[in-house]
């Protein structure tokens, strides 16, 4: 069915004997890009990656889930290979969310399952609370689904992206740095230390483009500015509230919590915890680090697998029965 649909192009894949498939859907400013797994009409499920990854980072950790399901990851705008924002415009989570809205618009999704890692997760759980009609189930990698902010830190924050965006508008005449692509495997390592060296070569498949005299990383600059779009604890708890899927929350007991040394922050993500616990949703604690899904997919497959066939698989199982028997 995917093939036929208007405006969504599948492309040839050197990787076609894995049943992957590379995807590419318009937008007003360019293109999403992204890979797909799975049969046709199986049980849709959006991944979304984290912040400077691409939709690389779910290769090793998708072909260890349900074969029902039709996986696709995306590349989010300045991301991998997807078209980056036009000029002045800033990178922010509702941008992001509006994003995934245009994908499954495309892909004529009206029910599906969301897959996301770090800010990939904070993508999903804004889309869940905005749109929980249209999402079953949501896995949050290393991730709380929200990021809320102190709100008297916001002016500073805001004011800062600002500034950041300004400095950079100046500095546009300057090229991107060209690498070696061993020099871009170290740059790579170095910035990202969650990475395992076989899971950077994987990012980067999609994360480098050929220049003449070696690679550019081809990520927009622009991912790296503050973003200026902030909400509150008491505004995510709001939204959290609003998600009908069912939600599984895997933690790296060595992941994305080690960054925050603040102790406001620290109370930030332990309402969200509790807040998803006292909603009868689930929470594990895997070993590991941010990046456990990339680095060692066998740890968190497994919970992401039964999660999966219990909320979503099996569920459609009763509706299809509960069907045929009306017959």
């Amino acid at each position: 069915m995917m093939q036929a649909l208007k405006g969504v192009r599948h492309l040839k894949s050197s990787a076609i004997k894995q049943a992957v498939s590379e995807l590419s859907i318009p937008v007003p400013w360019g293109e999403i890009r992204g890979k797909v797994w799975g049969p046709d009409h199986g049980r849709p499920v959006l991944c979304v990656h984290g912040w400077s990854d691409n939709c690389g980072t779910f290769n090793t950790l998708i072909p260890l889930l349900p074969k029902e399901c039709r996986y696709v990851a995306v590349d989010l705008a300045g991301h991998g290979r997807s078209s980056h924002r036009p000029p002045g415009v800033f990178y922010l989570f509702p941008s992001y969310v509006m994003d995934v809205r245009r994908v499954v618009d495309a892909l004529q999704w009206s029910k599906f399952s969301i897959i996301g890692h770090s800010m990939g997760g904070n993508v999903a759980g804004l889309f869940s609370a905005l749109y929980p009609e249209m999402v079953d189930a949501v896995v949050l990698l290393d991730s709380y689904g929200f990021l809320p902010t102190d709100v008297k830190k916001m002016p500073e924050v805001i004011r800062q992206g600002m500034d950041e965006m300004l400095q950079f508008e100046k500095k546009t005449e300057e090229k991107k740095r060209v690498y070696t692509y061993e020099k871009a495997v170290e740059r790579l390592l170095a910035v990202n230390q969650t990475l395992s060296e076989q899971s950077a070569h994987v990012l980067l498949e999609r994360g480098l483009v050929q220049v003449e005299g070696g690679v550019v990383f081809s990520r927009d600059f622009r991912i790296n500015l503050k973003n200026i779009v902030r909400i509150s604890l008491e505004q995510s708890l709001e939204m959290q509230s609003r998600i009908k899927a069912s939600v599984l929350v895997v933690l790296a007991e060595n992941g994305f919590e080690k960054l925050f040394t603040e102790q406001d922050q620290k109370k930030f993500t332990s309402a969200l915890l509790q807040a998803y616990r006292d909603r009868n949703h689930t929470v594990v604690t895997v070993p590991g680090d941010h990046h456990i899904h990339l680095n060692d997919p066998s740890v968190v497959a497994p919970l992401v697998s039964d999660f999966l066939r219990t909320k979503v698989l099996a569920l459609s199982d009763e509706l299809t029965d509960a069907s045929t028997s009306k017959l």
